[in-house]
């Protein structure tokens, strides 16, 4: 696998930016009270130096575990590279978590320490910390006694002297995937992979040390992980913090990024906030007069705080074509990636300028791609895992020994070699009448609809399939208001008939489902990364499944 040069490695870069940008603002964070706090990058590497002399004097084997537990914010960041430079390995864990699922990765990991920062639910997160397991409390962490305070050692240790610095095939971090189903894998990830997924970013969309990001999406998540921190790492810019959901308009507009990256989810979120301040047939007319539309579409932007956006990325699932075409007709080019926790996320990404439609783009640099014959796309990439950790059957199962990671997505390839992702091979399911069903392309045309929050197609076993969908919290009022439910039956019949119209007959919807229930991470709905858990939604709704045919309707309301 190709070597990345050493001072391209993530401490030796984290150094150069020490003295190169000592002065320069590197991260910024909301403490609370509306104080917002920043860190030069000399700063920053201070604190992570004083962190790091402490985590060495605890006499640890070398390469021992410590997890972070946190939201993302500074000292997530400043945590991060501590744990390198005291020569452990960092094991990030989503801070949604329940209990069990932390008792699971830190006693799988082995870890010998915790890092703990912003979290909501801590109280019941915490009877999942084994015994034995040093707790850090960091500064926006909520109170814990017996936990030693991330201040406390910035302020009574010295900071850890020199350069130290770790090989590139040294094991960097344990990323844990986001179980969808069954026990996380923990993916292992080198040094090498950190410094050289940065290079693409680099070369192909000229990120700099002059650019901003808004750090939101969980950083325990490998897409955060190397679009912001790894890049960060290679190119020195400045990353600003969100305080709270409610803050976040506030926090974007105040970083005004200049390179900004969401899942599908949170784009027809935006577009959903843009369409309750003004109706889509309303703004759609405005923005067919010449200067008025210019001027609606500037001023859009700059209130969503992307008015200085050089391009914008998606990626995690499918971005519906409806909802590329609108922010592209807002003058934001937004391009969509692919990638997966096994290769960093750095697989695939759309070129400025050349992006088409449904398409992920073309392989990285020095990233390679083929299409096995049941329709798998495999991909060898210098950011592909060093395998599952303590899971060598799991290992070989995913990765050939010629380097080949088989990714469990179907795809095909266009005359230019961009990537189109089908399906997953394991959600195809088999309809009664033995007919394959590819899920995720259907539910890509569907949630085209403005007012569809989520939606998920199912029928396994069932003569034709059907999708179960939840409504944008704007729609969920059609519940209550029969007048408001009448005008929604008719769009959501329009385009499931267009759907239909678009795939081929075994794959006909033969009705769609709106669910009352609102799917989120809390009640097991949807992953840390905000996608469907599927079998969360069949399990929880199949014994509706025959009561739902049978009412014979294009549109069912459940509960009626």
């Amino acid at each position: 696998m190709e070597e990345v040069a050493a001072e391209l490695l993530p401490l030796q870069r984290i150094y150069h930016w020490e003295k190169a940008r000592a002065d320069k603002p590197f991260l910024t964070q909301p403490m609370g009270g509306g104080v917002v706090r920043d860190w030069t990058w000399a700063q920053a590497v201070d604190e992570a130096r004083r962190i790091a002399a402490f985590l060495k004097a605890q006499a640890w084997e070398p390469g021992s575990r410590i997890a972070i537990l946190s939201k993302n914010c500074a000292h997530w960041i400043m945590a991060d590279f501590a744990i390198w430079m005291a020569g452990h390995v960092s094991v990030p864990l989503y801070p949604t978590l329940t209990a069990e699922s932390v008792r699971q990765i830190l006693e799988h990991s082995g870890a010998v320490a915790l890092f703990v920062g912003k979290l909501d639910t801590w109280e019941t997160m915490k009877p999942g910390v084994p015994a034995g397991v040093l707790r850090i409390a960091m500064p926006l962490a909520p109170p814990d006694e017996g936990a030693t305070g991330w201040e406390r050692i910035v302020a009574d240790t010295a900071p850890l002297a020199g350069a130290p610095v770790r090989a590139g095939a040294e094991l960097a971090t344990i990323v844990y995937t986001s179980g969808t189903t069954g026990m996380p894998k923990g993916v292992m990830h080198s040094f090498n992979t950190i410094g050289w997924s940065a290079g693409p970013s680099v070369s192909l969309y000229g990120l700099g040390e002059e650019d901003r990001m808004l750090s939101y999406l969980p950083l325990a998540h490998v897409a955060e992980r190397w679009v912001v921190e790894a890049n960060a790492i290679r190119s020195g810019f400045h990353i600003f913090f969100a305080e709270t959901q409610d803050s976040f308009l506030q926090d974007l507009r105040r970083a005004r990024p200049t390179f900004f990256i969401s899942v599908p989810r949170l784009w027809v979120k935006f577009q959903q906030g843009v369409f309750a301040r003004m109706p889509k047939e309303k703004l759609d007319r405005l923005f067919r007069i010449p200067l008025l539309g210019r001027l609606a579409k500037k001023k859009i932007l700059r209130q969503l705080g992307l008015d200085t956006v050089r391009f914008a990325g998606g990626g995690a699932a499918p971005m519906p074509a409806a909802l590329l075409h609108w922010y592209r007709g807002l003058g934001l080019e937004l391009l969509e990636g692919y990638g997966m926790t096994e290769n960093f996320g750095c697989s695939h990404g759309s070129r400025v300028g050349a992006a088409r439609v449904g398409y992920v783009g073309q392989p990285y640099p020095g990233v390679e791609q083929k299409i096995a014959p049941d329709g798998e796309v495999l991909v060898r990439s210098p950011t592909n895992m060093m395998g599952y950790f303590k899971e060598p059957e799991k290992t070989r199962e995913t990765l050939e020994p010629d380097g080949w990671l088989h990714t469990g997505d179907r795809g095909e390839l266009d005359e230019q070699g961009r990537l189109r992702i089908t399906g997953r091979v394991k959600e195809i399911f088999k309809t009664a009448k033995g007919k394959y069903v590819a899920p995720s392309p259907i539910e890509s045309r569907l949630n085209a609809h403005p007012k569809v929050e989520a939606v998920c197609v199912a029928g396994a076993s069932h003569p034709q399939p059907f999708a179960i969908a939840i409504l944008a919290p704007d729609a969920a009022a059609a519940f209550d208001d029969p007048a408001l439910r009448a005008e929604l039956n008719v769009s959501l019949e329009e385009i499931l008939r267009k759907t239909n119209e678009a795939i081929d007959p075994h794959e006909h919807l033969d009705f769609i489902v709106v669910v009352r229930e609102q799917w989120n991470v809390d009640n097991g709905f949807i992953t840390p990364t905000l996608k469907i858990k599927r079998n969360a939604v069949e399990s929880a709704y199949g014994r509706y499944f025959d009561e739902w045919r049978a009412q014979r309707q294009v549109v069912v309301w459940h509960p009626a």
